[in-house]
């Protein structure tokens, strides 16, 4: 992307949701491999605290920012505004993309039943054409569902699977991988197949999705949302109070 900045130490991409689906799209046409990363205030923390996944998701094509955290933080430290561009809906802006000039999609991840329900809502919604093939999250033969997804002839792959798993078999396998986008979408499956409800517009707007998030499965989504919203509210201030003083740091004194 032509305006990367640097947050908190990583790199983010200012751009909005138009300019990143015509990027994907251009690569799509093009054939040419794009990988898309999204930041969040979850994988901030986690990439802060393990350098490996933190390399994984800077060797990213395209990393827009998802949450409101990050779209607050930037603002807050660098002046820079930026848009939030949720996985969810740039998911299924590129399927409605893909229905309309001829693209398949590979799904991969979640439970069987899951998927299978995601599938089945698009090709209801538009076609049977856009899918090219899909596949549950449970499996271990990486390098045959590599082959699986390649065999589909799918332009583009969406992988509802959790970090750091998704960045680590997209590391592990990009350069086999012949669709033209990778594109992680978490949880989005589990939306779409009706599993797990989306926050109001108004909590999205608001920032609130992770807390409507968090009421929906405290006991499972506490730690996540709790522990890793306060460290990175800890990080930003931190650099916060860096900018303010830079002289600070390392100062010994007379």
């Amino acid at each position: 992307m032509k305006n990367r900045i640097n947050f908190l130490g990583y790199p983010v991409d200012i751009c909005t949701e138009k300019e990143t689906l015509l990027t994907l799209q251009e690569c799509i046409v093009q054939h040419r491999q794009v990988i898309r990363e999204d930041l969040n205030a979850a994988k901030v923390v986690w990439m802060h605290k393990d350098p490996a996944y933190a390399q994984m998701i800077q060797n990213a094509d395209i990393i827009n920012a998802d949450g409101m955290s990050v779209v607050w933080a930037v603002k807050f430290l660098l002046k820079q505004k930026i848009s939030r561009i949720t996985g969810i809906d740039l998911m299924e802006k590129l399927i409605a993309l893909s229905h309309e000039s001829g693209y398949t999609v590979f799904f991969l991840g979640a439970q069987k039943d899951i998927v299978q329900k995601t599938v089945a809502h698009y090709e209801t919604l538009y076609s049977k054409q856009i899918v090219a093939g899909y596949h549950d999250g449970y499996f271990t033969d990486e390098d045959n569902i590599v082959k699986m997804i390649n065999q589909s002839h799918a332009d583009i792959l969406l992988i509802g699977m959790n970090s750091p798993r998704k960045e680590n078999f997209v590391s592990a396998h990009k350069d086999q991988l012949k669709t033209s986008l990778v594109m992680g979408v978490g949880g989005s499956f589990d939306v779409i197949a009706g599993k797990v409800k989306r926050a109001p517009l108004w909590m999205q707007n608001a920032g609130l999705e992770w807390f409507y998030r968090f009421l929906q499965e405290p006991g499972r989504m506490w730690k996540r949302y709790i522990y890793t919203n306060s460290y990175f509210l800890f990080l930003v201030f931190k650099e916060k109070i860096k900018q303010l003083y830079p002289n600070t740091a390392g100062h010994k004194g007379t």
